[in-house]
């Protein structure tokens, strides 16, 4: 799975679960609404799908009522080539 597959908004999502420890749905919806703005259930969950559904993120449950999501091998493997992509254009700058 590539990256470049993703819409921008699926790989803000990826980071954000990346960043966190098996975040639930409404714990990566408050961290990602501080920086894109309010975020509907509507537009969040889809996305969280089609990132499980690609394989780089696992879904569980917490509890009957809350999921959470956890990045897999497959998402470090794929953030891990984004950036060393990025790098190749924007190095590290101090």
């Amino acid at each position: 799975m590539s990256m470049f597959e993703l819409t921008g908004f699926q790989r803000d999502l990826l980071y954000v679960i990346a960043g966190a420890d098996r975040p639930s749905g409404q714990q990566i919806k408050e961290s990602i609404s501080e920086d894109v703005g309010e975020v509907n259930h509507g537009r969040l969950y889809p996305n969280l799908d089609t990132l499980v559904e690609r394989g780089l993120v696992v879904k569980g449950q917490h509890d009957r009522r809350t999921n959470y999501y956890q990045i897999s091998e497959e998402g470090k493997a794929a953030i891990r080539q984004r950036r060393e992509w990025e790098d190749q254009f924007v190095p590290f700058v101090e």
